[in-house]
């Protein structure tokens, strides 16, 4: 696919096809990790949480029986609303 580096606004942008992205596997609106060495731009779909661990995974390793709870943090100590 060929395309132009454009100017939109006071940023720069580039229009990528929907065949691109469906071969990439990333959808509009997600978010990706943009880097740039030796002269190549390279995006890539942000598909882990904190650069470790795919939140699907840390999931799955829940308890089946696990049943979320609140827990009682006191009383407020600042300016707090709650």
């Amino acid at each position: 696919m060929v395309t132009k580096l454009q100017k939109w606004g006071n940023s720069q942008g580039i229009r990528i096809s929907k065949e691109i992205l469906k071969h990439s596997q990333i959808s509009v609106g997600e978010s990706i990790s943009i880097s740039a060495k030796k002269g190549q731009i390279t995006i890539k779909p942000m598909s882990v949480v904190r650069g470790k661990h795919k939140l699907k995974d840390l999931i799955n390793q829940l308890p089946k029986d696990h049943k979320p709870s609140e827990t009682n943090w006191g009383l407020p100590v600042g300016n707090e609303e709650w």
